[in-house]
């Protein structure tokens, strides 16, 4: 099995090494991945500047290609162009820090997983719900092992993704693997006032990952109780209680 393996926390980071060395576990890996940290892009592209493909060494071997660009670049990068053979599958982490509920919709991460689907690849982001980069991958990087091994038999619809969430928990504690939906807890956005050292006011986001009172089924709900969260996401993103309304409303009569 010939594996992409891409992220958005960059080429250097302790997550996709982990998931390198998962992934090569079960098939053929290569890795095209930014050259930087652009977590939190979404779906990103880079349309008004070139792109770049630079050879990057981990512990003085090749270990994939680093592309000043977003996550979504990388995969489009990678399978259209910088690839002798299509991927099999699109791996996409191991991100540091959830991207249950909300958080898939700002995530680099998802949406690299999200442009291998759209290219016809069967397609996985994992996260880590821990922001450490010192954080013990062991757990994750087994999950994503153990998914990604069976993404090809799955036969997922067409335009659906698995979002995998794992809890930051001992592998005692850890419960297993459960089916999710994608959660509803949001950010309680706060932009502080700061100054520079010329004193110039700039602002900087922080805030609040407030959750709500949901079904036991929910992503961030299972991860917070131990469970490796695996929800699958689709980019159809019509409404179609709501187009069903409107198709008998009087506004395009």
């Amino acid at each position: 099995m010939r594996i992409l393996v891409t992220n958005d926390d960059g080429i250097d980071s302790p997550g996709i090494a982990m998931l390198v060395r998962s992934m090569r576990e079960i098939g053929d890996v290569v890795v095209v991945a930014p050259d930087r940290q652009p977590s939190a892009v979404g779906h990103a592209l880079t349309v008004s500047s070139p792109l770049r493909a630079t050879p990057f060494h981990r512990d003085g071997e090749m270990f994939g290609w680093a592309i000043n660009g977003t996550p979504a670049d990388c995969v489009k990068l990678a399978v259209s162009t910088l690839l002798d053979h299509r991927p099999d599958i699109v791996v996409s982490g191991i991100n540091h820090g959830s991207n249950t509920s909300v958080n898939a919709i700002y995530s680099g991460t998802v949406s690299a997983a999200t442009e291998g689907t759209l290219m016809g690849i069967p397609s996985m982001a994992v996260s880590h719900v821990s922001f450490d980069h010192t954080a013990n991958l062991t757990l994750a990087g087994d999950v994503a092992r153990r998914v990604a091994s069976r993404l090809l038999d799955l036969n997922l619809p067409t335009g659906t993704l698995l979002n995998v969430n794992v809890p930051h928990v001992s592998a005692e504690d850890f419960k297993g693997l459960r089916i999710t939906r994608q959660g509803h807890s949001v950010w309680k956005d706060h932009y502080e006032r700061r100054r520079d050292p010329q004193g110039r006011e700039y602002f900087w986001l922080t805030g609040e990952f407030v959750s709500v009172n949901e079904v036991d089924d929910a992503d961030d709900i299972a991860v917070a109780n131990g469970w490796a969260s695996i929800t699958p996401i689709h980019y159809e993103l019509t409404n179609f209680d709501a187009y069903n309304r409107l198709l008998h409303s009087d506004l395009v009569k």
